[in-house]
């Protein structure tokens, strides 16, 4: 399991269940597009109606979400959405290779700028951050038809369809046929289809698979102060952590904390995943800390 440990102080301690880090100011509606703003590309697309027209109430095209998430079983077929993108090209989206999930560096791996904005079906007020979507088009000339994997690390707040992917530059023009991607990309905005996929990071020990649902609880164990020439001992005692936003997880305390830290991590299911003292007591602000566990 990847982690990163952002800023602990005497006053708190932040922890995410993929990464540690300080939070994006990037998102889909702030980042540009060929010159323009998101926001300014999705007004031109829907603009509003004259105060003398009633305003007619949409119909979905699509199935509403799952209780527990779009498509969320892992086993549903494909379902009708919109695709955008924004930033450059061939880039990950966010200027800064961000997001508002807080993952950083989504130009890397595993992450490989496959990257993509989720509206709020999709998104789901953070708790679709991490997730992995297949994706296709077969309307436009240059489409391919051939699936793709993308990741949920933004939001998007300017949706132009009931499920809207804002997709990097990368992973829209990766549904192109060969030698078409630019010709794809200058369409702008095309239909799509999705379905939600088991995430499979190559390189990593970690991978969250078989519909088992999303996290729902964090907790961080402390060690006792290692005796000299000793070794630091597990507290045994699990302190809840709090979701701040997206992946970011933070323990709010008045003192300072003793590492080594365990984490356990608890998903929709009731499953539990622990990783033994996988934060050192000499941890370092924004370094990467990998364990061995997964959920099998």
């Amino acid at each position: 399991m990847a982690m990163v440990a952002s800023r602990l102080s005497s006053r708190a301690v932040a922890v995410a269940l993929l990464v540690l880090l300080v939070a994006s100011n990037g998102s889909c509606a702030k980042h540009k597009k060929g010159g323009k703003s998101h926001k300014g590309a999705h007004a031109a697309l829907t603009p509003a109606p004259s105060p003398s027209v009633p305003v007619p109430t949409p119909t979905p095209a699509v199935p509403a979400p799952a209780a527990n998430g779009t498509n969320a079983d892992y086993g549903g077929g494909w379902l009708n959405a919109r695709a955008t993108w924004y930033g450059a090209p061939n880039g990950a989206g966010p200027d800064d290779n961000g997001g508002a999930c807080g993952f950083k560096g989504v130009n890397m791996p595993p992450f490989s700028a496959m990257t993509s904005c989720g509206n709020e079906p999709i998104f789901r007020d953070g708790k679709g951050c991490g997730s992995c979507y297949q994706i296709r088009c077969r309307a436009h000339p240059a489409c391919s038809g051939i699936p793709e994997t993308v990741i949920i690390t933004d939001m998007n707040y300017y949706p132009v369809a009931p499920y809207h992917f804002d997709l990097s530059g990368t992973a829209f023009g990766a549904m192109a046929k060969d030698d078409r991607n630019d010709e794809l990309r200058h369409a702008g905005i095309i239909d799509i289809q999705f379905k939600r996929v088991p995430c499979l990071y190559p390189g990593l020990t970690v991978t969250f698979h078989n519909g088992d649902g999303d996290v729902e609880k964090v907790e961080l164990m402390e060690s006792w102060p290692a005796e000299e020439g000793g070794e630091a001992e597990p507290t045994g005692v699990w302190v809840p952590m709090r979701e701040s936003w997206g992946s970011i997880w933070r323990m709010d305390s008045r003192r300072a904390l003793q590492g080594p830290f365990s984490l356990r991590i608890t998903n929709e299911s009731g499953k539990t995943l622990v990783a033994d003292q996988v934060i050192p007591a000499d941890w370092q602000p924004d370094a990467v800390y990998s364990s061995i566990v997964q959920f099998d």
